[in-house]
């Protein structure tokens, strides 16, 4: 069997005029803009039992660097991608691979923002979020996203149990990519927006896309998110309820006192009691739905 061509065919081929990866490697440490780092909160999760590191991930334009993790030795391992805040993959999202691989998971954490700039070496979150984060086309992440799970397939893990999470700006790719990808089970969107402005990179949001939505969606929300009304989640209630099969069996919770990034334990945001909780939350649903 010619397994590179099943592999290639796997990949799709990407139509974006690139002509190189900016990110070529991930570096170590937190991101500058969430300097200083809440040390006493911040957790930190060891390597022991883990097959984890740096990899590059064949994508329609060249190869896009991402951090693995998983339980060493263990063939068919379900598949979860991690999907970064507007941060980039740092160490909080590192270490939140490691926790899940810890658990029998296989984690992929690709950097998504390879082509338009490295976040994490900049110190200004506006200048973020100008510059890297919304330029970052949603079409280019889903097609970043299925050349993931391709890879990971050829590396034995076992793609037919899928999930995705995310963070922020991954919370609301999450709710993308399962309208996106049809073999997705499972995901668990954190604080992801559910409406805003439409442009040539981000055409459609999560409450555009109910209809379409392939796999259940667990929404994990804080009341006092400055940045998330809650109305704008109430309406994404109201939608789901009118959606599909895998809209009506999707699920939001609002932890009524946290605010935005309330599972960033590196960060003045972090709510250990929601964190935790929205861990159990998302663990359960991952389960539930065969992950």
């Amino acid at each position: 069997m010619d397994h590179k061509a099943e592999f290639d065919s796997l990949v799709p081929a990407q139509g974006f005029d690139r002509r190189s990866f900016l990110v070529t490697s991930l570096g170590a440490g937190f991101a500058l803009a969430t300097l200083p780092v809440a040390a006493q909160t911040a957790i930190r999760t060891d390597v022991a039992g883990l097959l984890e590191g740096e990899v590059k991930v064949p994508v329609g334009d060249g190869e896009m660097v991402a951090y693995r993790a998983a339980p060493e030795g263990v063939a068919k391992a379900p598949v979860v991608l991690l999907i970064s805040e507007i941060f980039g993959v740092h160490e909080y999202i590192r270490d939140t691979a490691r926790r899940l691989a810890k658990l029998g998971y296989f984690v992929i954490a690709p950097e998504l923002f390879a082509r338009q700039g490295d976040p994490r070496k900049i110190d200004s979150i506006a200048e973020i979020i100008d510059k890297i984060s919304s330029k970052t086309p949603d079409a280019e992440v889903m097609a970043d996203l299925d050349a993931s799970v391709a890879w990971a397939a050829k590396q034995g893990a076992d793609t037919r149990r899928l999930a995705i999470t995310g963070f922020c700006w991954g919370g609301r790719i999450t709710w993308l990519y399962s309208a996106h990808n049809p073999g997705v089970k499972a995901g668990v969107a954190w604080y992801g927006r559910l409406v805003s402005p439409v442009n040539q990179y981000t055409p459609r949001h999560p409450i555009d896309l109910v209809g379409e939505l392939k796999a259940p969606v667990l929404g994990l929300y804080g009341g006092v998110d400055t940045g998330i009304p809650v109305e704008t989640v109430d309406a994404m209630e109201v939608a789901l309820k009118k959606g599909g099969s895998a809209a009506q069996a999707s699920r939001l919770h609002l932890y009524d006192n946290a605010p935005h990034a309330f599972h960033a334990d590196y960060r003045p945001s972090y709510r250990k009691e929601e964190a935790e909780d929205g861990w159990r939350r998302m663990l359960d649903w991952f389960r539930k739905n065969g992950v």
